[in-house]
């Protein structure tokens, strides 16, 4: 291993091209799962800053642009960003094989074999020394939260395989990083809202430990470290546990409704309320990603006319609880169970949403209706179906979240309906684009909201 490598900088480099490296990370990043731009061909990619956090490894955020024409000279490019972290090794050792990008041939880095450094154990324990260190190092800050305890040193790490639209590493079943790969400008939600919630004292919500961002090209967040649950088991498995094994899972659902409530009301007390819910916007906006998806999947157009009587009751039926910061994706996946306790993970929102969007107000009645989509979803996990299983796990989620909110959703029909028709309307989209053996799920939901109005 070199003690510097060909490209070492601790300073922004600007936005320039990535040279010889870019022909690799242009084949290398459509196969990866947190790419956003996988139907799209890269054909611009920038570099935006370079930082050697040691030997033999470089942070770099990218730019990558999908556009069929060249931007005009002197325009702003325009892309996604992505973080990535390079190793850099004239000979690869066979075990990171699998986290080989390439080997570049011509340029300052001629003759070195580049790979992802976050499959690689001594990089990331090396990354997770930075954590333990508070400072800066060029454009970026690593900082730990004032009343956290020290992170130990020498904390084996490994790498969580199921992760979708990040990277997450877990140190001795203590510590779990999250590393956002697509960066927005602004502080993540998955850091603002924790420590948020920590200042409450909400005890649903693992406080988070350090984290680092980015100064250049703006402002953003890059990582967050928190406590690693080892015990815990995450909603979705614990359903289709209970639904293999025959057995009722009201008291679950019961007692993850109080958890989601309690978590909102924490919400609602760290961050200024919004302002009562308008359902004349609301009821258009739903209206309007209706017919988006109708236009793009044939299966949902005879439903129309009925989805829209959902939305149309808006106009008639009261605003609900005012508009508040709310979880944004709510399911059974963004929920553990430790012991008899719920906690509520992941507040990144959806990745491909504007942050702003991610962070503005929303009626906490969109969380519920996500969770009450999921109970469904688990419940066409098996044949044969159980719909009792799933109206069960509703109406108890429902009953716990009304026994802690002080509100029941289940008196707010028109709203909760509209929210859950919205939903569904999600999903049909989506299955029909990622997992069409899966559409007929939400379109189970579609009849039932269209036909009989819930």
């Amino acid at each position: 291993m070199p003690k510097t490598t060909p490209l070492m900088t601790r300073t922004p480099v600007g936005t320039r091209t990535i040279g010889p490296l870019g022909a690799l990370l242009r084949e290398w990043l459509p196969g990866q799962r947190w790419f956003a731009g996988k139907d799209r061909p890269v054909t611009d990619l920038r570099l935006l800053s370079m930082t050697e956090l040691y030997p033999g490894c470089l942070h770099v955020l990218i730019q990558a642009g999908h556009q069929s024409v060249p931007p005009p000279v002197g325009a702003a490019p325009t892309g996604d960003c992505y973080q990535l972290l390079l190793g850099l090794q004239q000979h690869l050792s066979p075990r990171l094989g699998r986290a080989m990008i390439g080997r570049v041939a011509e340029g300052p880095l001629a003759g070195y074999t580049v790979y992802d450094a976050l499959q690689d154990p001594r990089s990331t324990q090396l990354l997770l020394e930075r954590m333990r260190h508070p400072g800066a190092l060029g454009p970026l800050v690593f900082e730990a939260h004032p009343e956290a305890p020290p992170v130990p040193a020498g904390l084996a790490p490994r790498l969580l395989e199921a992760e979708q639209s990040n990277t997450s590493l877990v140190y001795g079943d203590a510590f779990i990083l999250k590393v956002f790969r697509r960066i927005q400008a602004g502080v993540n939600p998955d850091l603002e809202v924790p420590v948020a919630l920590a200042g409450q004292g909400c005890a649903q919500v693992p406080a988070p430990v350090a984290w680092f961002r980015t100064t250049h090209p703006q402002e953003a967040t890059l990582g967050v470290l928190q406590p690693f649950l080892p015990d815990a088991s995450d909603g979705w498995t614990l359903a289709l546990d209970a639904l293999g094994r025959g057995d009722d899972f009201t008291a679950e659902a019961h007692a993850l409704g109080r958890a989601t409530a309690e978590v909102h009301l924490a919400l609602a007390a760290a961050f200024p309320l919004g302002p009562e819910g308008e359902n004349g916007p609301l009821a258009a906006a739903m209206t309007e990603r209706l017919e988006a998806a109708a236009h793009h999947v044939a299966a949902l157009r005879p439903y129309v006319p009925g989805l829209k009587t959902a939305f149309a009751a808006l106009g008639s039926c009261d605003p609900g609880p005012p508009a508040q910061r709310i979880h944004g994706d709510l399911h059974l996946g963004q929920v553990l169970r430790a012991g008899r306790e719920w906690f509520v993970i992941d507040f990144e929102g959806e990745p491909s949403r504007p942050l702003a969007e991610r962070c503005s107000a929303h009626s906490p009645v969109r969380d519920i209706a996500g969770m009450l989509r999921s109970f469904d979803y688990a419940a066409r996990q098996r044949r044969p179906w159980r719909p009792e299983w799933a109206r069960r796990c509703r109406e108890a989620f429902c009953a716990g979240y009304a026994a802690r909110a002080g509100w029941d959703p289940r008196k707010k029909h028109a709203l909760l309906r509209a929210h859950e028709t919205d939903r569904a309307v999600y999903e049909v989209l989506y299955e029909a684009r990622h997992r069409p053996d899966w559409l007929a799920v939400p379109m189970a939901a579609i009849e039932r909201l269209a036909v009989r109005g819930g």
